[in-house]
């Protein structure tokens, strides 16, 4: 091997060869002003310290076998606050773009951005995206932040906004394939179009192993878009606490004060919020045993994450 080669390839051998989990270092708290992010942060502790434990027990003697570039492949960068952000859609995945946006200095306001801009738009880097010595120095210095969700609710709110609203994606590329191999007797308009696909017909998707096309990181498990026993995160935020656990993060790496978490629903604003009452109606529509399944498919995301099953 030439000098050049073995510099490039040493990054991924060391990394291959790292047992897991790495050390959970501690937060710094130095920028956080007041008493008023007391409760957050104790909440906060105590699901870093759970997640750690938990790679600890189910990870230690496996080792890394994904491509480096691979495992960082869902991570966002924003340089000047030194943040990275492993994006989980429909755990607020919009809103924090638009706050990253905000915090590189690309636009004043993350209230006057679009959805199109913010995921179609290429204004944010993902970590990727940089030779292996920006990789490594990122992931050792910068604040790592994951934002996660109730898996069943994830994966709900996922099917109604792709598959219960207009799509021209969504719909020719995944509905058409779904209701071919799942729909016995679908008629023309639903074969051509790939619209109206049921929840039902979603989950014998999903649970297939033979699917007739491939996962989606809408539905796709977070241990499979961040790796969390892999890459040590700083911070875990919950949907579910949205709003006080993203404003708790722009304190810890000092983001302007006048910075807020946005509020806003993205899309389909006049929908109801995906709840765990939402949830209830639509697990309805599966067998006892799809319902088992299902909820197996997302097993380690609960555990990681401890979230009660359902």
């Amino acid at each position: 091997l030439s000098d050049q080669q073995k510099i490039s390839e040493s990054p991924f051998s060391q990394f291959k060869e790292v047992y897991l989990p790495p050390a959970l270092r501690p937060l710094n708290k130095t920028l956080v002003k007041g008493d008023r992010w007391k409760d957050v942060d104790s909440t906060q502790e105590k699901r870093r310290s759970f997640l750690y434990e938990f790679c600890k027990k189910y990870n230690s003697k496996r080792k890394l076998r994904s491509h480096l570039v691979h495992v960082v492949s869902r991570i966002y960068v924003e340089d000047r606050h030194k943040v990275l952000y492993c994006e989980v859609p429909k755990a607020g995945c919009s809103n924090w773009k638009r706050v990253l946006m905000v915090l590189n200095g690309l636009t004043s306001s993350a209230h006057n951005i679009s959805h199109d801009d913010v995921h179609y738009g290429k204004h944010l880097r993902k970590l990727d995206s940089y030779d292996l010595k920006g990789i490594y120095t990122r992931l050792n210095t910068y604040t790592k932040t994951v934002f996660v969700r109730d898996p069943l609710e994830r994966l709900v709110s996922a099917f109604r906004d792709k598959f219960e609203h207009p799509n021209s994606y969504y719909h020719p590329v995944f509905g058409k394939a779904i209701i071919k191999k799942y729909r016995h007797n679908a008629n023309e308009e639903a074969l051509e179009t790939g619209s109206g696909v049921k929840f039902k017909e979603f989950i014998q998707y999903l649970l297939d192993s033979h699917r007739p096309v491939g996962m989606d990181i809408h539905w796709e498990q977070v241990s499979k878009l961040c790796y969390p026993c892999l890459i040590s995160y700083d911070f875990i935020g919950k949907f579910e606490t949205l709003e006080e656990d993203a404003n708790y993060f722009l304190q810890l790496i000092g983001a302007p004060p006048k910075l807020k978490f946005p509020k806003f629903k993205d899309r389909h604003s006049s929908d109801e919020r995906t709840s765990a009452e939402v949830v209830r109606q639509y697990l309805k529509e599966l067998s006892k045993e799809e319902r088992q399944l299902t909820y197996n498919f997302y097993y380690l995301d609960y555990l990681m994450f401890n979230y009660t099953s359902p």
